[in-house]
């Protein structure tokens, strides 16, 4: 995970453009507003922020490292702070709406716009209710648990650690059910929190945020959702696939009065508090056949591994592609274990506090294969920061916001038993035969995620831009689950609910689609790689690893940022300017043909 509020304009000081010190009566008539101002407002906002940022950034890391009554303090400071000059700087951009700039100023300045997620409005008390109401919705969020009618308290985390394991359907129901009870009373404060924000958004020139939001990918706002369809209809006729297997195994298990063979899955079956990933219940749907998979974490193990050592290896991954090594102060300042004597976010993510060379990463490592995926994964986001590290301060950034996400698990796709054998973490490959039990923990994951990845913000545009009411909103919601994912409330969910608040990034304001443009981006990304690296085995079996040719094609499209419109920063690597989803055909087409085979006498569709 990329730590967010380093690649966003954290601030700017407002600019008055009519110079300090001079008075004007009301019958002197300002000028008109110019090119040259609007170059002026942009140098000197960016010179404003590069003075905040580095201490901003330095006090969200001591929080996160160190979490305690004093670092959150001078954290929530900053962000106060931050948060109230991004708005200045928003508002200062959007005067420049009219004025003819070139090209490279239109683009700086419709970034800033687009910074904000929920603008507030100018009005000094909507804007303190409206940020109010976010703090209120995230501590309801936090604070939830469930309780049973025994009295017994559970977390988030505790019901979904138990849900990933567990194969009781009256169980998972009442673990379902008692989340979602949490999000209820979001409704009345969602529905506020959008009315006031779609003041704030037309302030800045937007007929609302829906229009804000799906106005930050280099196109017409209102072409962007129907890309995203073109892109889920390359992946749906795989997913179906996937869906109609699991579905009737699932129904085998648990029986066809629980899950029914004609209509969506229960949400509550599939191992996940919101069924957006599978991979829980892996034991239910995988192949009958004994498979042989790689034991990483054994491997590790034997071989002597210890945190230090997993991340060194992760590195010389991206040194193999003839990136540069990390700098001594990522080894001496990153977070690479728990400390026994502070409370810390064990999270993982990637940072970079001074946009040039402090790079690191913060992780309470385990010593297992997926914490090894998920090193290369980090140092991914950390090349990236570098390799855009020279680009004005308002382009450091990923080309669109699914691009970061997507080139860290690029690398991680990378990580094949052909890689593992070369770095004799393991003594020999398996064969191919053995690819189909790997395929489908992978689909599991990443498949099943995509229609979910898209329909959360489907959800959310028309919410926002007011094409539903409050009171259609869990209606809404349920309606598109079904649509994209073919899953069902398994129970009868009333009007009042509000089931979109139960998932984290509904009540903290986080947009979704970058997730679910990374999960078609990176295997794109892997596709153009492995063709460069001139690999011509299966895709699925391609590793990149000590493909400098691969790596120079990287890092020419790594060093763009957000410099020029992401089309061309796609092309540069791939030579398509156009997002294409085919490539998850030729990844999982093993997988594909297995389950076609299984699917032969199935009814298949909801």
């Amino acid at each position: 995970m990329l730590n967010q509020k380093r690649t966003l304009i954290a601030a700017v000081v407002s600019l008055s453009l009519m110079g300090c010190g001079e008075s004007t009566t009301q019958t002197e008539i300002k000028p008109e507003l110019t090119a040259q101002d609007a170059k002026q407002f942009l140098q000197q906002a960016q010179d404003d922020i590069a003075k905040m940022q580095v201490p901003a950034a330095h006090a969200e890391w001591s929080y996160a490292t160190n979490i305690n009554f004093d670092t959150a303090a001078v954290s929530a400071y900053f962000n106060e702070v931050l948060s109230t000059k991004v708005a200045k700087l928003a508002k200062e951009a959007a005067k420049f709406n009219n004025v003819e700039v070139d090209a490279d100023t239109r683009r700086q300045l419709d970034l800033l716009k687009n910074s904000l997620t929920m603008p507030p409005p100018a009005d000094s008390q909507k804007a303190e209710r409206l940020a109010k109401i976010g703090s209120e919705l995230s501590a309801m969020y936090g604070s939830g648990e469930y309780c049973s009618d025994d009295g017994n308290c559970k977390s988030l985390v505790e019901m979904s650690s138990e849900m990933a394991t567990l194969r009781d359907a009256d169980k998972l129901l009442e673990y379902w059910t008692g989340w979602r009870e949490v999000s209820k009373p979001m409704a009345p404060l969602y529905a506020e929190q959008v009315s006031l924000a779609n003041e704030g958004a037309a302030e800045l020139g937007f007929e609302n945020v829906s229009a804000l939001w799906r106005g930050k990918y280099d196109m017409p706002a209102d072409d962007f959702p129907k890309e995203l369809d073109r892109l889920w209809t390359q992946v749906e006729p795989f997913y179906e696939s996937l869906h109609c297997h699991v579905r009737a195994k699932l129904g085998e298990h648990y029986g066809e009065d629980v899950v029914p063979q004609d209509k969506p899955i229960p949400a509550h079956l599939l191992g996940n508090m919101w069924a957006q990933t599978w991979g829980n219940i892996y034991d239910i749907v995988k192949p009958q056949q004994e498979m042989k998979v790689p034991d990483v974490t054994g491997a590790l193990a034997a071989q002597g591994y210890d945190e230090i050592a997993m991340v060194k290896q992760a590195e010389s991954f991206f040194s193999s592609l003839g990136f540069e090594e990390l700098p001594d102060t990522f080894w001496e300042r990153s977070m690479f274990q728990k400390p026994e004597d502070r409370d810390v976010q064990c999270h993982a993510s990637a940072w970079d506090l001074d946009d040039k060379d402090d790079l690191r990463i913060k992780m309470c490592i385990q010593k297992t294969g997926e914490e090894f995926n998920v090193i290369h994964h980090e140092l991914g986001h950390n090349y990236y920061q570098r390799a855009y590290k020279d680009q004005p301060l308002l382009y450091r950034g990923s080309a669109n916001d699914g691009f970061h996400e997507a080139i860290g698990d690029t690398i991680a796709l990378s990580i094949t038993p052909k890689y593992l054998k070369q770095i004799d973490l393991i003594d020999e490959i398996p064969d191919a035969s053995n690819d189909i039990g790997m395929l489908m923990q992978v689909a599991l994951d990443k498949i099943a995620f995509i229609p979910f990845g898209l329909m959360v913000d489907q959800w959310r545009w028309k919410v926002m831009s007011g094409e539903v009411t409050p009171e259609q909103y869990n209606q809404l919601w349920w309606e598109l689950r079904e649509k994209y994912q073919g899953v069902m409330a398994p129970v009868e969910r009333s009007a009042d609910a509000f089931d979109p608040g139960a998932k984290y990034h509904v009540p903290a304001n986080v947009p979704y689609t970058r997730y679910f443009l990374a999960h078609i981006l990176q295997f794109q990304f892997h596709k153009a790689l492995c063709d460069i690296a001139g690999d011509e085995g299966p895709l699925n079996r391609c590793s990149i690893y000590g493909s400098e040719e691969a790596g120079k094609a990287l890092n020419e499209m790594l060093e763009m940022g957000m410099s020029q419109p992401w089309q061309n920063a796609l092309e540069t690597l791939t030579g398509s300017p156009q997002m294409d989803a085919s490539t998850i055909a030729d990844y999982f087409a093993p997988l594909k043909a297995w389950l076609d085979e299984q699917n032969a006498s199935r009814q298949c569709g909801w």
